[in-house]
């Protein structure tokens, strides 16, 4: 396996010790460098190629959030920080992952596991004989009199509606006759996430997140506050 060059980019010089000893467990990771503010580290990228970047938020002069918007190609980040309330900007900006310090060692190697499968080519992480498919891609409801076939990609969230559940698709809106729970079950749980008693969305199909809030095709979704830890967790950032 070929090296995987990193630079680490935090102004506490305790942090950058504990993530240079942590990249020393992986005889994989080499560190090209190390430096203490946003502004090193852009003069840093622009001497060498550097594969992964571990990168602290809350930094003097300038935010590591700012910095990252600065790049035109990032590698792949992994953010590294002390404030929980950043997580959301880390995941509009399609970070890799986000560690919470104090993080284990067991939890940096899950990030840069994250970031390894990214940098690997297609080319190697492809089959040589494809796959079958595992189950199908679509499902069947009856609204309106009528049997509707909705493909998974086309389904966009659902929402409780007493015995009814509202369903909208790419195409229209259903009201199938049948309770929420039982919409639910027939869904992948891989790609649909209930983030709200009320609400189930795709998550392929999310414009961006704010706040307690999911926007997809301008519709505005809650996140439900007992479902917002898990829903941060299936998207990598917690």
């Amino acid at each position: 396996m070929n090296p995987i060059d990193c630079l680490i980019v935090d102004d506490e010089p305790i942090a950058r010790d504990i993530i240079r000893t942590y990249c020393g467990h992986l005889p994989y990771l080499r560190v090209a460098g190390m430096c203490g503010s946003a502004l090193e580290a852009k003069a840093a990228l622009q001497q060498q190629h550097v594969d992964i970047v571990f990168l602290d938020i809350n930094m003097p002069v300038m935010d590591g959030i700012s910095f990252l918007k600065t790049l035109k190609t990032p590698p792949q980040v992994i953010f590294t920080t002390a404030y929980k309330e950043y997580a959301i900007d880390a995941f509009d900006l399609a970070a890799c992952d986000y560690l919470l310090k104090p993080f284990s060692l067991e939890r940096f190697i899950i990030a840069v596991d994250k970031a390894m499968e990214k940098l690997q080519p297609q080319s190697a992480l492809a089959p040589a004989v494809a796959p079958e498919p595992v189950g199908d891609d679509f499902l069947f409801i009856k609204a309106d009199g009528k049997i509707y076939k909705i493909r998974h990609d086309d389904l966009l969230f659902a929402e409780a509606n007493g015995n009814y559940t509202k369903v909208c698709t790419m195409q229209n809106t259903l009201l199938p006759a049948m309770t929420f729970s039982s919409f639910e079950e027939l869904l992948p749980k891989s790609r649909f996430l209930r983030i709200h008693r009320s609400f189930i969305i795709n998550k392929s199909k999310i414009d961006h997140i704010e706040g307690n809030r999911v926007f997809i095709q301008n519709t505005e979704i809650p996140i439900g506050s007992n479902y917002r830890e898990a829903f941060l967790k299936q998207l990598g950032l917690s």
